[in-house]
């Protein structure tokens, strides 16, 4: 918890463009120790966690780090219904997506829809060989790419659509795309909940919920060195 609420709580401070002396007294604590708080010296209790969401105006979950949107609306999965979950699931990662592809047009490309597009097609492709592949009565020879080779094709054409993403949505040239002047504005997740207040809550739950798995492969991958 140390890190991530630290981390917060400084940067929320900073966003308000207050003292950390202003913010301790109204926090009803002393500078030395919100100090100590920010900089991740100290945990601090629960009461004084209460009152600095209420202060700052952000729920607990988002100050601990626990979720990516302020009014805690993006929760782990675990903390969740699962039936409710699974029901969402599908929704979520299809709203995900159309959100993604409604920031790209928004940004002026010509290039950086077809690009996401393209990548989302092969992972579409990938799933489905895989799941073909599990059926009895499925027939390879319908498909171009051997199965003992499109894998390796999929990833390579995979990362190719990956560098071209980041390529487009700086507006550079190379590997076939073109130079673009973009429209440039905040990708933060508070910014998009702002300006797509339907889609958002999908887009941000997607985020939480992959940034909770990769955090669980980073501890596993530490305790094994």
């Amino acid at each position: 918890m140390a890190s991530d609420f630290s981390r917060t709580l400084a940067l929320l401070r900073r966003e308000k463009k207050i003292s950390q002396r202003m913010a301790a007294g109204d926090l009803g604590v002393s500078q030395a120790l919100l100090s100590h708080y920010e900089n991740g010296l100290r945990e601090p209790g629960l009461s004084f966690v209460v009152r600095a969401a209420d202060y700052y105006g952000v729920s607990c979950d988002y100050l601990l780090g626990r979720s990516m949107a302020r009014d805690g609306s993006a929760v782990p999965v675990e903390r969740m219904d699962v039936q409710q979950t699974r029901r969402d699931e599908k929704k979520h990662v299809i709203e995900a997506a159309s959100l993604l592809l409604d920031l790209a047009e928004q940004t002026g490309s010509t290039q950086l829809s077809h690009e996401i597009e393209a990548y989302f097609s092969v992972a579409i492709y990938k799933v489905y060989r895989y799941m073909h592949m599990a059926d009895p009565g499925g027939v390879e020879a319908v498909f171009r790419a051997a199965r003992d080779q499109f894998e390796y094709l999929c990833d390579a054409r995979m990362k190719e659509h990956e560098l071209r993403i980041r390529m487009a949505a700086k507006g550079e040239e190379g590997f076939g795309l073109y130079r673009e002047k973009l429209h440039r504005f905040s990708m933060s997740p508070n910014e998009v909940s702002k300006h797509y207040p339907e889609l958002s809550g999908a887009l941000l739950t997607v985020l939480q919920q992959v940034s909770d798995a990769i955090q669980k492969l980073e501890k596993m991958c530490a305790e094994m060195r």
